[in-house]
């Protein structure tokens, strides 16, 4: 697997969940129900598959959304 980005923006994870999808990559939201456990806020970490992590960073990027990135 290959985190593309963290983020504690559900709509944002939504919408590359969405974006994805419609490309045949399905995403794995890591640590989603992270902070119902603690009382501090764990950012979210977006997964794929490591065969799909090029397509889907190269489709995120023409979507605009590059900059969400994991550095």
């Amino acid at each position: 697997m290959t985190e593309l980005f963290r983020t504690h923006d559900v709509v944002l994870i939504s919408y590359v969940r969405s974006l994805l999808s419609s490309e045949g990559i399905d995403i794995i939201g890591l640590d989603e129900n992270m902070n119902n456990v603690r009382l501090v806020m764990t950012p979210q970490r977006v997964m794929v598959d490591d065969t799909h992590a090029d397509r889907a960073r190269r489709l995120l990027k023409e979507a605009g959304l590059g900059h969400v990135f994991k550095s």
